[in-house]
Parts: C-alpha cells; sequence; structure tokens
C-alpha cells in the first residue's frame, strides 16, 4: 500500500500545509498525490472519493464499512504511481466524534502516518508543550503514536517538542523527512484483513466449485467474485436452470462454467475412479454411478481430480453431507487423523484462530493435538505466526481432574508432536490474551497474554463462544474453515450471507494456494 499521510488540522491551514508538505517530500525524490476524501457537494467531488451528503447517508444507513472500503479505494487508486498520498481531513461538520471516529478509521485502514495540528497562539511554552502531551495522550487511547505535529509555534516551543520526540512541521515551511512518514497505528481490522485475503487470492487465482449453482445466494456471490477477480468459477447444475436464476437475480453469468453432472463429458470417468476408490467398502459400479449424479459428491471428485482447487458448499445441505464425500476419498493430510473446523476471528484490531467449533462433539487428547497443529498451519497460510492456548478452565498446575488433566495431555503431545510451535495449556483465556493476567499467572510463558490461536476442549465451549464473540464483540467471522484434508473443501451455514460466501470462497482459494 502506498505511504499516506493523514491531516488533523483546521480548514484554513489545509491548502498551505498539504501543498507545502507535497512540494516539501517532492524536492526529497518522492512521487506525491493530493486527495481530498469528502468534497462539500456534487460540483466539489474532482480529486475526492465522493461528495459529503453520500458519506453522510452512508453513515446514516449505518454503512460505516461500507464507506470506509470506498475511501481507502480511493487512497489506492489515487495512490497508483506515487509514493505517498497526502490525505486531507474530515471536517468537525459531520459532528466532532463522527468526524473523529470517520479519519479514525482511514488512519487504521490505510495505515497511515497521522499528522495532527495544535495551535500555539496565545499560550506560553509550558501551555503548548501541555496541548502537545495531551494530544499524544488523546490519540494514545486509540493506539495511534503521534511523532509529529503541525504548528506555527516559536523555533524554541519546537526544540521542546523536539526533545521530547516529537517532530514539528510549520504550515507556513513545512518540511517532514520521507522515511519518517511510517503508520501511526499498526493493527490488522476487519476491513484491512479482508483486502489483504482479496489481495492473496487475486495474485495466484485458483478455481472453485460451488455445487449449489441456482442458488440465488451462491450466484449473486459468483457474480460479486467475479467482478472482484478473486477466483475462476464452475458452478454445477443444469445449465437451462442455472441460467434462468441468475436472470431472475440479474447475474451475468459470462466467465463463469458451468457445469451439469448428469451431462458431462467426465461423468463416466468419476463414476469409476469412485468405484475404484471405493470397492474396497462395499462400493459397486451401479451406485457409485448414482453418487456421481449428486452435485456435492460430482463437486469434490472435480477436486480429487485437479480439475477444481477447491470446493464450497453447505447453503442448502448439512456439514455432514458436505464433508461425507471428501472423507471419503480426498482423505486427511498425511499425519493428520482428523478434520476439524476453524473460524477466522477478525476483531477490531486482530485476527484470532477458533477451534474446533464445527466438527467435533467431544475431541480426545489426540484429536486436540491435531486440531492444535492443524489450526497452526492454517494461521500460517492466513500470514499468521500461531500462538497456541489449549484452553481449559484452569491454567497451569493450578487445578486437577478430567477436563484439565485431558487438555495437559494434549499440549504434550503437542509438544512431542511439533516442538517447533509455541503452545500452553492447560490456560484460561484470560490468561492467554490479557498481559497483565499472564504475568501474574503464568510468568514467563512464551504463549500467555499474547495467545492467537485457541483451541476449545469440546466443540460445546468453541461454538458457544465464537458466536458470541462475533455477536458481542462485533467481530467478523469467517468459516467454519475445515482443516485437515488433502485439499480444500469447505462449509457453509444454511444461513450463509452473501457475504459470508464471498469469504468463504476466498479463504478455500487461499488454502487452495498451500
Amino acid at each position: 500500500m502506498v505511504k499516506t499521510i493523514l491531516l488533523l488540522c483546521c480548514e484554513d491551514c489545509v491548502p498551505q500545509l498539504s501543498n507545502g508538505l507535497k512540494a516539501n517530500l517532492e524536492s526529497q525524490g518522492q512521487k506525491v498525490a493530493l486527495l481530498n476524501p469528502l468534497a462539500g457537494s456534487k460540483d466539489e467531488v474532482v480529486g475526492a472519493s465522493f461528495c459529503k451528503k453520500e458519506a453522510v447517508k452512508l453513515l446514516a444507513d449505518g454503512k460505516e464499512d461500507e464507506l470506509i472500503a470506498q475511501l481507502i479505494d480511493r487512497i489506492e487508486e489515487t495512490g497508483k504511481g506515487s509514493d505517498v498520498v497526502i490525505v486531507t481531513p474530515v471536517f468537525e461538520d459531520l459532528t466532532f466524534r463522527g468526524a473523529y471516529c470517520l479519519n479514525l478509521e482511514i488512519a487504521k485502514n490505510a495505515d497511515a502516518f497521522v499528522l495532527p495540528a495544535v495551535c500555539s497562539e496565545g499560550k506560553t511554552i509550558d501551555e503548548f508543550i501541555a496541548d502537545v502531551e495531551t494530544t499524544v495522550k488523546f490519540f494514545a487511547q486509540d493506539g495511534i503514536t503521534i511523532k509529529a505535529i503541525a504548528s506555527g509555534c516559536k523555533p524554541d516551543f519546537a526544540k521542546l517538542c523536539n526533545e521530547k520526540g516529537i517532530a514539528v512541521v510549520n504550515p507556513k515551511t513545512p518540511v517532514l523527512d520521507a522515511k519518517s512518514v511510517v503508520p501511526s497505528i499498526n493493527i490488522v481490522t476487519p476491513a484491512k484483513f479482508m483486502r489483504s485475503l482479496h489481495d492473496k487470492a487475486r495474485a495466484n487465482k485458483k478455481t472453485i466449485v460451488l455445487p449449489e449453482g441456482s442458488l440465488d445466494r451462491i450466484l449473486k456471490a459468483a457474480a460479486e467474485l467475479k467482478a472482484q477477480n478473486l477466483v475462476n468459477l464452475i458452478l454445477l447444475g443444469d445449465e437451462d436452470e442455472v441460467k434462468a436464476a441468475a436472470r431472475a437475480v440479474n447475474v451475468d453469468l459470462d466467465g463463469i462454467t458451468i457445469v451439469n453432472p448428469a451431462k458431462s463429458p467426465d461423468y463416466e470417468d468419476y463414476a469409476n475412479t469412485l468405484y475404484e476408490l471405493r470397492k474396497a467398502k462395499g462400493m459397486d459400479l451401479e451406485k457409485a454411478k448414482k453418487l456421481m449424479l449428486d452435485k456435492t459428491f460430482f463437486g469434490t471428485m472435480m477436486v480429487y481430480k485437479g480439475v477444481a482447487d477447491g470446493m464450497v458448499s453447505g447453503a442448502t445441505t448439512s456439514t455432514a453431507d458436505t464433508i461425507r464425500p471428501a472423507l471419503q476419498f480426498i482423505k486427511t493430510k498425511p499425519g493428520i487423523k482428523t478434520v476439524s473446523g476453524v473460524f477466522l476471528m477478525s476483531l477490531a484490531d486482530r485476527v484470532y484462530i477458533y477451534g474446533d467449533c464445527a466438527v467435533i462433539p467431544n475431541a480426545t487428547t489426540d484429536q486436540l493435538r491435531d486440531v492444535a497443529i492443524a489450526s497452526a498451519a492454517t494461521a500460517k497460510a492466513f500470514g499468521i505466526d500461531p500462538k497456541i492456548a489449549m484452553l481449559s478452565y484452569s491454567t497451569g498446575t493450578s487445578g486437577s481432574g478430567p477436563d484439565v488433566d485431558a487438555v495437559r495431555e494434549a499440549t504434550e503431545k503437542v509438544r512431542e508432536a511439533a516442538p517447533d510451535l509455541a503452545v500452553e495449556g492447560p490456560i484460561q483465556y484470560d490468561a492467554a490474551v490479557v498481559p497483565s493476567v499472564a504475568k501474574t499467572k503464568l510468568p514467563g510463558s512464551a504463549v500467555a497474554g499474547q495467545a492467537n490461536v485457541f483451541v476449545f476442549p469440546t466443540l460445546n465451549a468453541g461454538n458457544i463462544t465464537y458466536k458470541a464473540v462475533q455477536r458481542s464483540a462485533n467481530a467478523l467471522a469467517i468459516g467454519p474453515l475445515l482443516q485437515g484434508l488433502n485439499k480444500p473443501v469447505n462449509d457453509l451455514s444454511r444461513g450463509a450471507t452473501v457475504a459470508d460466501i464471498v469469504n468463504t470462497v476466498v479463504v478455500t482459494a487461499i488454502q487452495a494456494q498451500g
């Protein structure tokens, strides 16, 4: 992403400060672009993302995520061919809190260098420094580190600021070292996380088969995936039925492959392959032919044969029906006997992995080991350095009993099977995520207080927790992702929205990248 400077100054200072900064950075060999995020009216949209009235309506309709996504897209578009984009502020006529929150979201999602203004007029040096320190603390509450301020203060004021580690940018002669333009906040927001996933999927496009090809939600998701150029798609179903369903929801299927299992030239080969793979288990050829008319079996065989890289199903079928063919002939990875389901939990400022939340009701110690190792591999696939917490109602040696002992044993099995992984257990959730609690309960632990992969002792605990966090913390929950299989097959909730389907297809494509 292009470097971004977010100015937070009074409206009168914007032209002089932004243009002066641009000239200064250009003198350092930087290519610089300017962007006004919100124009006041339709006539002022040139060089802006869109007009302020449109932005206010999106906020009023509860579509802040959509607004932020459009703003970040505009920053990236403006920054093409540039080293730095200078973004002017959203002003207080959205209400101070509204403007601040919107600017904060821009800073978070654009990895912006935040440059706030501090007025020095009529103030003593002590009053000015107090205002600077208050400003730094104010932004620090939201995780933003302020390294520079914009101010027309006197030289001795600026010198004292510099001694405190805060550079001063004068609105009249703005100077900022290009090398110091680094993000003021280092967090992973849900929007930033999804953007990174989209970029990764787009960079190495995979082919995903969707067996429920005539379902309106699937078709709408397919249209969005195609529009964003994220994956190649195969829809299963009768071609006339799929096309009619697409017309009914105004979806263009150009560029999307439709395959009818019953009429496919691969049907006989797929049926024979299933028969050969399963005849030792009592499969006969007639039964194999009948099963190959089932779109889930057919789609899974496409993945097995390498025609598709992954499959997403389950919007109208059960988890068992989605997983069954995968277990029968895609099988599990070497060393893994357990298929489990995890959720990528994208919170306001970080991403966690929760497992198992979808498949195993009461895991054995060997299954918990497999869940932990597979979850760590999933974490790595999505750019997360895994620190595994084997969760329990007890931490360390503070408790005993069958449930705690099982988690303790599973933790030791993880350490034996994968000694390179950072794992801690048994451990309570608060000790796993809160540094101050970790310091008290497990001092010196490499995982306590900083865990990001959570293995729950039962499906009951995992499923309840992911839904509680999703709803109470407004977290983006992506999944369940099935892990442990040789090739990616993922299950949808029967209540999955279009956005859920898009997200699951994207992460399936990333799993297929290996």
